[in-house]
């Protein structure tokens, strides 16, 4: 399975915007344990997924060609 990842502010420092070809990961949550795993700094901060332009709040399947953006906490006025 092919999915791209982009990700914002101190996530893009050290994830790239790209595109994975994953194995066995079938749902975000599989998704993020994977990246937490390639990029230990992930798991030591706060992040929310979008799925698709859509911010998500449980797990979710994923395929193919789905683009999931890494978004740390923001803030505005």
């Amino acid at each position: 399975m092919e999915i791209e990842i982009i990700s914002f502010g101190k996530i893009a420092e050290f994830i790239a915007n790209q595109r994975l070809t994953v194995k066995g990961v079938e749902t975000t949550a599989h998704l993020k344990d994977f990246l937490e795993k390639e990029f230990p700094k992930l798991a030591n901060i706060k992040y929310k997924l979008a799925l698709n332009k859509t911010i998500i709040q449980k797990t979710t399947a994923l395929k193919s060609g789905d683009t999931v953006a890494l978004m740390p906490p923001f803030s505005g006025g």
